[in-house]
């Protein structure tokens, strides 16, 4: 259970939101939503204990799950089987038994054997003690909802993909039996049955829920409350209904206030007439800058509203000139440890070409991006650059931002050329203005790390953009945007998305199916494997 007293959250000089009061108990499913940047991850991160809130309090009663956004929990050694398994204290048993076994295996005197059978009662009366075989069972199941195959959940943590370490994390979580869940965005990474599942998953849920998520579908069929953070008037709408009725709810809210701010200018056109009337008469001067003056206050603060509402104009660079194949990979391979993830890929991209790359979670997509972007180095064969070669490499983890810099430092790192000033246009376009150039990139929530990555593709001039994920943690309008750019865009793209509206605004002329690097002109058909990618 939460319970939340005058809730107040500061970022800089900013008030996030102020004089907040709600609870939510076992039963209640809330859907935070709020255009990006409105503050739902910082208040999500609050409320699970990971930040202070700059005022009020927050009661915490019960075990609290909580699944941030970019998950970097656990000991990277650690085998994500166990990491899911210690949800309920059960991993570390489990690897216990195991050792027995082994040591009793490898026993080659009495006392040895009897040590390590001793060894072995010990940890199997703690196993059945926190639930035993029906609860690993539990476990590998949620596992199995979730594409993690026993080839993952045997690799240390270390080795997974940022993707994969995300439905780790949310498997745990689920698997935790925790009172209340805070959900960032769960239904990143997932395929179209991962999905399905866990919307039913979250119906049954008896505890408490705070999910964000831009799935529609997830927040209308689970939800039955909805929290609506209106960045504009740091306050909290609170709708004790469904999505449906809150959708309608909102829709006419929206009218009404669509109403008062017309009345607003109307009052405001009629005092700066007066004030006009008033100010070419000697007596009447200060009277007449009176009104002025309370006027722009009146369309001052609808300023505020009109740039709330507020969308990040996106356009990807005009390509640097370059070859006819600025680049081309040959007989890639890629393995953790015994694991094969993929081998001899080869992939050709010419200029102004359009590339999706599909396959099952974990089959490599990710990892390949990072090795045609430089991060990553090949187990096997080479990448070759061709004449002219600029890449933009937009990362689903954000890799390429650096937390301890500014936004602004981070956009001039992308372009060394660009002055303060350049930088700080471009940036406002992306909706980041004044003091917000001088945040920590560290500090930023899921969408707003995804816009200044977005903005430093803009300027860096690229004619290969390397794109993973594009669309994840951002609002409807904020997705419309990315959509529109890579219609337009003319360079050359290779993209990975379970997103199917960006694979169409892509146009793809040719299909790369990983792992076994099986290149194909694009057609239709293969629409149909995109969200299960």
């Amino acid at each position: 259970m939460l319970a939340v007293h005058d809730l107040e959250i500061t970022v800089g000089a900013r008030t996030l939101m102020s004089g907040v009061n709600f609870r939510v108990a076992a039963g209640d499913k809330v859907g935070l939503v709020g255009r990006n940047g409105a503050g739902k991850t910082t208040m999500t991160k609050i409320l699970a204990g990971e930040g202070l809130p700059s005022g009020g309090s927050i009661e915490r009663s019960g075990e609290i799950g909580y699944l941030p956004q970019d998950p970097r929990s656990g000991d990277p050694e650690m085998l994500a089987r166990t990491r899911i398994l210690d949800a309920r204290g059960l991993g570390r048993v489990r690897a216990q038994l195991d050792a027995a076994t082994e040591a009793m295996g490898a026993a080659t005197t009495d006392r040895e054997r009897d040590a390590s059978m001793n060894a072995y009662a010990r940890a199997e009366d703690r196993f059945l003690a926190l639930g035993g075989y029906a609860a690993e069972a539990e476990a590998a199941s949620i596992a199995s909802n979730l594409s993690l195959p026993d080839r993952i959940l045997d690799q240390p943590l270390s080795t997974l993909s940022g993707g994969q370490r995300r439905r780790i994390e949310l498997a745990r979580i689920l698997y935790s039996g925790a009172d209340t869940m805070l959900l960032d965005e769960p239904t990143n990474h997932l395929d179209a049955d991962s999905v399905v599942w866990l919307r039913e998953f979250l119906k049954g849920y008896s505890g408490g829920l705070v999910v964000i998520s831009h799935d529609v579908e997830l927040v209308g069929e689970t939800v039955n409350r909805v929290f609506y953070l209106d960045a504009n008037r740091q306050v909290i709408d609170i709708y004790n209904m469904g999505w449906k009725h809150y959708l309608r709810q909102r829709e006419a809210d929206e009218e009404r206030r669509k109403k008062e701010r017309a009345n607003v200018e109307k009052k405001a056109t009629v005092l700066q007439q007066q004030a006009a009337r008033f100010g070419a008469k000697a007596t009447k001067a200060a009277a007449a800058h009176q009104m002025q003056r309370r006027a722009e206050k009146m369309l001052g603060s609808l300023e505020e509203v009109r740039q709330s509402d507020r969308v990040a104009k996106l356009r990807f660079p005009t390509p640097a000139a370059c070859g006819r194949t600025p680049l081309r990979a040959s007989n890639l391979s890629k393995s953790y440890g015994s694991l094969e993830i993929f081998t001899s890929v080869d992939l050709a991209i010419d200029r102004g070409s359009k590339v999706v790359v599909l396959g099952l979670n974990g089959a490599g997509k990710t990892t390949l991006l990072r090795m045609l972007a430089g991060v990553d180095e090949p187990d096997t064969g080479e990448i070759e650059p061709g004449h002219g070669l600029k890449i933009g490499y937009y990362a689903q983890e954000h890799e390429t931002l650096d937390v301890a810099r500014t936004v602004l430092q981070n956009m001039v790192s992308a372009s060394p050329h660009l002055t303060e000033t350049e930088a700080r246009k471009v940036l406002g376009s992306f909706l980041f203005t004044g003091d917000d150039a001088h945040k920590p990139a560290g500090v930023l929530s899921g969408g707003e790390k995804t816009r200044l990555a977005l903005a430093m593709l803009v300027v860096s001039s690229a004619n290969v953009l390397l794109l993973d994920e594009p669309t994840n943690n951002l609002d409807p309008a904020s997705r419309e945007q990315i959509l529109d750019a890579l219609a337009h865009y003319e360079g050359a793209t290779v993209l990975v998305s379970h997103d199917e509206g960006a694979v169409k605004a892509l146009s793809p002329q040719r299909v790369l199916i990983m792992p076994d690097g099986v290149e194909d002109h694009w057609n239709p058909d293969y629409a149909e494997l995109i969200s299960m990618n």
